[in-house]
């Protein structure tokens, strides 16, 4: 097929084309609005939420629980504060002493103690954490919980701080 046949046959095509397009009946539709394109009723605006109500005054028996929680950590504080002393002379006589020397096993010993004093006191912080979020699933009083459970927090970090300046000291 030759180049002069291609364009005669596109020429064709082309024209059968715009041929199709060509329509003098005039049945297109028109461009005016239908009626289902019409804007008819109102919106009303939706209803403002009401605000959540405020959170409830602590009971007289949460009161009562969260000193009971106070006073048990302060106990264990208290306790762990007053076994320091003994726990860092230990851990001073252990540093730089071998592993299993009887200065360590003694610091070891002192370290335990202390740890377990910090865990006497971690115990209510675990009480306070359920109270907290029953508190707060329940849309309750949660500052007089908040203000114990930071209290508590302090303590547990004062302890850390203390037990990871010994332990640096006998290893």
């Amino acid at each position: 097929m030759s180049l002069r046949n291609l364009k005669s046959f596109s020429t064709i095509g082309l024209l059968a084309m715009l041929a199709g397009c060509a329509n003098s009946a005039g049945s297109y539709p028109s461009l005016e609005m239908r009626p289902g394109e019409r804007v008819s009723g109102t919106f009303e605006p939706p209803a403002p939420e009401a605000p959540p109500p405020p959170p409830a005054v602590a009971s007289a028996e949460l009161v009562a629980r969260l000193a009971e929680l106070r006073a048990e950590a302060s106990a264990a504080h208290g306790d762990f504060l007053e076994a320091a002393p003994g726990a860092r002379r230990r851990a001073s006589a252990a540093a730089g002493s071998a592993i299993g020397s009887d200065s360590w096993a003694s610091a070891q010993v002192a370290l335990a103690d202390l740890d377990s004093a910090r865990s006497r006191a971690a115990v209510p912080l675990g009480t306070l954490d359920i109270l907290y979020v029953d508190a707060s699933i329940a849309n309750e009083a949660r500052s007089e919980i908040d203000s114990v459970r930071n209290a508590v927090i302090a303590m547990l970090e004062e302890e850390d701080a203390v037990l990871a300046q010994l332990r640096a000291n006998v290893r």
